[in-house]
């Protein structure tokens, strides 16, 4: 490309996204308005229209398919639509439709002595930004939350799954038309040139906050670059540790699930914590079910020592989000050291206990500074939708404002309504 195209593409890109701002940001002065009735009736439409435009969405995901065939397993499984993941992404869209309406909600009332009447009500954001890699089913999740807590948004999908969401935000477009929206309350960058996130990030004219969901370095590279406010989904390195009293079914049951059920979600296990205690009884049984189904193990020196088939676990594994079928796995002294190895080497993402003992239990729950802490159950259930939050765009590792997973109530914030009567501070 000769220097004069490289810079009319350029102008090119600046000036589409430009356009998207612009939109954006009056699209969103309207949705902040609109009615609950309004919102639903688009999300509704959207659903009908994926169900019914089901074999154009297929062939997008195919081109999209046959251009990611040098990804990883899991990475692919990411990427791929089917008949029930296109199903699941319009019932998705329903279930957010029927729940409350998060605009409006009175969060606090009081009245002072001079007779000023206080209420703290719940209002959108404003114009969300959301950069995400490789799921497209993320372009329906993100824009039915988006919309339905009165905001506007603008999607940054992965480059490998943009033909796929491109299709997907069509759907959307044609719910919002047909409820008397505007299509720009939900737009997709419709081009894979990476500059158009770091025009996301400096965008401060434009957006209100972005959230990132992806790995670590685009995680990295937002925290860097951006200048406006950032929900930050860190990487998923979630733990399990299975403790001197729990029940070796319901470990071996949960951690083949944790780990196994989807290996690419940022939920899946990546380290398995056992109890030195438990050990002589459990280490063996855990190791070789995950062995048994495929899962490689890197452990320590004495889950080396149950199975021939166990690698060494380098320093590494310990910090590392696999998204694939491995696991490290460790022994530890306890539950405290196991509340201290995920502390240092987690992600603050979801961590798991496995035990009887109630007192355990609470030690890890209370210790693990993690966003989302389990006992007795999967982290597989780091899902919006399984909080019944109906769907969510991502899980917020950070401390601000909002924390695990990301639904209606989290992309909104609150205003202060004051009511006088002719009053005037003295």
């Amino acid at each position: 490309m000769s220097l004069a195209e490289d810079r009319h593409t350029r102008n090119d890109l600046d000036a589409l996204l430009a356009q998207i701002g612009q939109h954006a940001k009056a699209a969103a002065a309207i949705i902040a308005r609109s009615t609950r009735a309004q919102r639903d009736q688009a999300l509704r439409a959207a659903a009908a229209a994926i169900r019914a435009d089901e074999r154009a969405l297929l062939a997008a995901n195919a081109a999209d398919l046959a251009a990611a065939r040098d990804l990883s397993p899991a990475m692919q499984d990411r990427l791929v639509l089917n008949a029930s993941r296109i199903e699941a992404m319009a019932a998705g869209l329903e279930v957010v439709a029927d729940l409350p309406d998060p605009l409006g909600r009175t969060l606090d009332h009081w009245q002072r002595p001079n007779g000023l009447d206080f209420t703290r009500v719940a209002v959108p954001l404003g114009v969300i930004g959301i950069i995400y890699e490789s799921r497209p089913n993320v372009t329906a999740d993100a824009g039915a939350l988006c919309l339905k807590s009165g905001n506007a948004c603008v999607l940054r999908g992965g480059s490998e799954s943009l033909n796929s969401s491109r299709a997907i935000a069509a759907c959307l477009a044609r719910g919002l038309r047909e409820a008397g929206l505007p299509e720009a309350a939900i737009q997709l960058i419709p081009v894979a040139d990476r500059a158009a996130v770091g025009w996301m990030l400096k965008a401060a004219d434009v957006f209100d906050v972005i959230v990132p969901r992806g790995g670590k370095s685009l995680v990295a590279r937002v925290q860097a670059e951006a200048r406006v406010p950032v929900l930050a989904h860190l990487d998923g390195n979630c733990h399990v540790y299975v403790d001197r009293a729990a029940d070796p079914e319901m470990a071996r049951t949960i951690v083949l699930n944790a780990k196994l059920r989807r290996t690419g979600v940022c939920g899946a296990a990546e380290t398995l914590l056992v109890d030195r205690a438990a050990a002589p009884a459990m280490l063996k049984p855990l190791v070789t079910a995950l062995l048994d189904q495929g899962c490689a193990v890197r452990g320590d020196a004495t889950t080396q020592g149950v199975d021939a088939r166990v690698t060494a676990a380098s320093p590494e594994d310990w910090d590392t989000e696999y998204l694939d079928a491995i696991m490290a796995v460790r022994v530890v002294d306890g539950v405290d050291e196991a509340v201290a190895h995920v502390n240092r080497h987690g992600s603050h993402h979801t961590d798991a206990i496995v035990t009887s003992d109630a007192k355990a239990a609470e030690a890890f729950l209370n210790g693990v500074d993690s966003a989302i802490v389990l006992h007795n159950a999967s982290t597989q259930f780091a899902d919006g939708g399984e909080f019944g939050f109906g769907a969510e765009i991502g899980i917020s590792t950070g401390r601000l404002h909002a924390r695990g997973p990301v639904g209606l109530e989290q992309l909104t914030t609150f205003k202060y309504v004051v009511r006088g009567n002719g009053t005037v501070r003295p």
